[in-house]
């Protein structure tokens, strides 16, 4: 099998912002991302997962052209996009946000919604543009009637389609989907899951799939990303990550997973309730204060980045195997 060349690639991504803790405090500075880079191919999903505060959504805005990195480049099907290209990437890459209740304008009807990006881009005429949101509508599963209503006239998963359809009515390649299922109801989650399933099969569409919920990024995924405090820890397929996670944090992470059994009590994943302050990070591992495994050389020395094969993982008890295809505990 040929190696595939990557649709979007972050190359040592880094986002530093200037934050005031006081009035009369200077500016510190904050990292929300530590030097990312990731690869993701045609008609994958690569699933980021990570708790809130790690930089999940700072990266979202940097791949959508809302924020610019402070180092570090982000090539689509290998050239670099630059400040000038912004709509040029919005034709490429496109958004479906967490909230389907704030992200749509509710003075705007579902059709003029579902069309503004045709009409941002200048694509087609009124004809053709009513021609796509009928089209859109019907492949996102809603009935032709919602057309001339509003949001406040849908439901929460009704409104998620909408969204699903305006982000699709220009046929971009990548879709970042930011926790696009967190707001709406358990029974609802599952449908539009299965609908974005769906879609990618007969779109060809490749995703970037943000969650903090591993049990969600399961569903979908084909690889996953595990963030910590704006760093990539963790990095290999599905299968394998949920079959064999090799760091602690994303251990952690699978073992916060609620299970449906009902004599079960909420897990507890002995992380403890305190995050990290991302302005006064830890020294050496910033996982080590919350890991239960730690040494003395985890605080003192940053982990070492261990590749093999497809998967690499950020932490001082691993290496690489014999036949370097799978990661070891030392």
């Amino acid at each position: 099998m040929k190696n595939r060349e990557p649709v979007l690639e972050l190359t040592n991504i880094t986002k530093t912002y200037q934050v005031k803790q006081g009035m009369f405090s200077k500016p510190k500075p904050l990292q929300a991302l530590g030097g990312v880079s990731l690869r993701i191919h045609k008609k994958d999903v690569l699933g980021l997962v990570g708790e809130s505060g790690c930089g999940k959504s700072t990266l979202a805005k940097i791949l959508l052209g809302l924020e610019r990195p402070t180092s570090g480049e982000v090539l689509v099907d290998g050239k670099e996009i630059g400040p000038s290209d912004r709509q040029l990437l919005a034709r490429r890459i496109q958004p479906i946000f967490q909230d389907p209740y704030s992200s749509l304008n509710p003075r705007k009807s579902i059709e003029e919604i579902v069309s503004l990006p045709l009409v941002v881009h200048n694509i087609g005429d009124s004809a053709s543009r009513s021609q796509a949101v009928t089209k859109m509508l019907d492949l996102v599963g809603l009935p032709e009637r919602v057309r001339r209503g509003y949001p406040g006239q849908l439901s929460g998963g009704q409104r998620q389609r909408v969204a699903i359809a305006r982000a699709l009515v220009i046929n971009p390649e990548i879709v970042i989907c930011d926790e696009p299922t967190s707001a709406l109801d358990v029974s609802i989650q599952s449908q539009i899951l299965n609908l974005l399933a769906d879609l990618r099969e007969e779109l060809g569409l490749t995703y970037l799939f943000i969650s903090h919920n591993l049990a969600v990024v399961e569903h979908l995924a084909t690889r996953v990303a595990v963030m910590y405090l704006g760093r990539i820890v963790e990095e290999s397929s599905a299968a394998d990550l949920f079959a064999g996670p090799k760091h602690p944090y994303t251990r952690a992470l699978l073992d916060s997973v609620l299970t449906p059994d009902p004599s079960l009590s909420v897990p507890d994943i002995h992380l403890g309730a305190t995050f990290p302050n991302p302005i006064s990070p830890p020294s050496g591992c910033h996982f080590h204060p919350r890991c239960p495994i730690a040494t003395d050389l985890c605080a003192s020395k940053a982990p070492p980045h261990i590749q093999a094969g497809a998967s690499h993982v950020d932490c001082h008890f691993y290496k690489k195997s014999a036949d370097g295809l799978s990661l070891q505990p030392v």
